[in-house]
């Protein structure tokens, strides 16, 4: 077996945040022996903290856990009959409501093996159960000819959808709680040591939360790269893999491109299989595949047929017909802010209550973006040059934010005048954030797919805002979150981002 490539501590190949979370890593050293040095990350255990992490990721647990809170809206609903001396729902029901609720869920994937449930997903999946078995139930009443139950159904409805809720967000803030803290990180090997492998080590170190914890790669010809430009050491080939998931203890392997042939990595798909260990797959094109994927067979091979959205369709025509319906019911109402707003800024500082610039929108048309003006001139000859890989944004050079300025800032009022840019149809209420022209040509020249972000109106908010790529961040993530959400656009989607806009502007964030 070849050495293993050092992890060093000193470049950004690992930050604070990612040694503090799985500590594990810097115990991979140069080893001449084929054993790994491989420690779990060690923390105070308490039954309470075990027992909080086997609810917040155990199937079972978790079916448990839905189980009685169907338990509870049953119950809840008889005493609300009870006590109100309303009709009550017949046994049948009481009986067969939780019964079809639990079924949706199981086959909706709610107790399946999954990365990571969104809060806002679970809620929707809890609530889409509830009310396709409301509905069941009262169909299936008129077909046997029972007397109108609509109303204990109607409210067996909204204690079931109330409860499964509640107790799918304690479930999913346990997860997260359990999985932030490395106390369910599960040790993962990477197959392939590429671009893609690369990217998907960093982005499981930047987001614990996925419970998985990058040990090492396992590649036969990995990239000669500088041990600070990978994330996680290579710790041998394809031949060792089987050798190298025991000895680290992996319980997750995804597999990555590689310069190999896919014929090589089957032996390791199948030693997996045998230890009961999940294997995930990064497909090849991943950048066109999107939700609406679909599987079919030609005989014994699997076909995967792309359904790419089309940003010039009808869906975008409704959606931005709705922008700007939206935008003028919005501006509207929010009339007396946005004047209490202009007044302050042009008592609190000398200048233009509107900051105008460039911005670069769909289909590359320019367009001038309007602001509440947050900052006071800036100085003549001052330049902001951006962090290499970073994006503009946010405070450039010295910080010149007026006191309203920080305020509005804080909780995005700032961003409101936009909402005559959607208005006038320059915009979109949720959509990539446009960029200034030179930095859009820079960008361009620079990093692969960013030109993809003006198939559609730029927003006020977006995924990767939401996401806190907001200001001066990652630019490749941006990139990566804009075209996720133009690939996988949906109207599900943009309320998300709405829900998920507002509780970052109520956080202050």
């Amino acid at each position: 077996m070849p050495p293993y490539e050092p992890l060093t501590q000193d470049g950004p190949a690992i930050g604070n945040r990612e040694a503090e979370l799985h500590p594990h890593l810097s115990t991979l050293r140069v080893r001449s022996a084929p054993t790994i040095d491989f420690e779990r990350p060690r923390y105070r255990q308490t039954r309470l903290s075990r027992a909080l992490a086997a609810c917040g990721t155990s199937r079972p647990a978790i079916a448990g856990i839905d189980t009685s809170m169907m338990f509870l809206a049953v119950a809840s609903a008889a005493a609300v009959s009870a006590s109100a001396d309303a009709q009550p729902a017949p046994r049948w029901v009481l009986a067969l409501f939780p019964l079809l609720v639990l079924l949706q869920l199981s086959l909706r994937g709610s107790y399946g093996p999954r990365l990571l449930m969104p809060v806002l997903d679970g809620i929707r999946l809890m609530i889409t159960a509830a009310s396709m078995t409301a509905i069941l139930i009262i169909a299936l009443q008129s077909v046997i000819g029972e007397p109108d139950i609509n109303s204990p159904v109607l409210r067996l409805w909204i204690f079931t959808a109330v409860f499964l809720v509640v107790g799918r967000v304690v479930v999913n803030r346990i997860q997260y709680w359990t999985r932030v803290r490395g106390r369910m990180a599960i040790p993962t090997l990477i197959l392939g040591a590429g671009v893609v492998g690369r990217q998907v080590a960093r982005r499981l170190l930047s987001r614990p939360e996925y419970g998985l914890a990058p040990v090492g790669f396992v590649d036969s010809d990995p990239p000669a790269l500088q041990t600070a430009h990978r994330p996680v050491p290579v710790l041998g080939g394809f031949e060792e893999a089987e050798e190298l998931i025991d000895e680290t203890g992996a319980g997750h392997v995804i597999l990555a491109f590689s310069s190999f042939p896919d014929s090589s990595m089957l032996p390791v798909i199948r030693a997996c299989d045998r230890r009961g260990i999940r294997v995930s797959l990064v497909p090849r094109l991943f950048e066109s595949v999107n939700d609406r994927l679909m599987l079919e067979h030609l005989g014994g091979i699997p076909v995967l047929s792309l359904r790419p959205v089309d940003p010039k369709g009808w869906q975008f025509t409704l959606k931005h017909a709705f922008d700007r319906v939206a935008a003028s019911l919005l501006l509207l109402f929010l009339l007396p802010v946005l004047l209490t707003v202009a007044l302050l800024i042009t008592l609190s500082s000398p200048g233009a209550v509107l900051f105008r610039q460039r911005r670069v929108g769909r289909d590359g048309q320019d367009f001038e973006l309007l602001k509440f003006r947050s900052m006071t001139m800036r100085p003549a000859g001052e330049e902001f040059v951006p962090t290499n890989g970073c994006a503009p944004g946010g405070v450039e050079g010295g910080d010149r934010r007026t006191l309203i300025g920080r305020l509005i800032r804080r909780l995005s009022i700032d961003e409101l005048p936009q909402l005559i840019n959607v208005m006038k149809g320059e915009m979109s209420l949720i959509g990539p954030r446009p960029e200034r022209p030179e930095y859009v040509e820079l960008f361009r020249n620079d990093h692969d797919r960013y030109g993809e972000r003006h198939r559609v109106k730029s927003g006020i908010t977006g995924w990767a805002q939401v996401h806190g790529l907001r200001g001066q961040t990652s630019l490749a993530d941006r990139i990566e979150w804009d075209n996720f959400y133009i690939e996988n656009w949906s109207i599900w989607l943009d309320v998300k981002i709405l829900i998920m806009t507002a509780a970052a502007v109520f956080r202050g964030d």
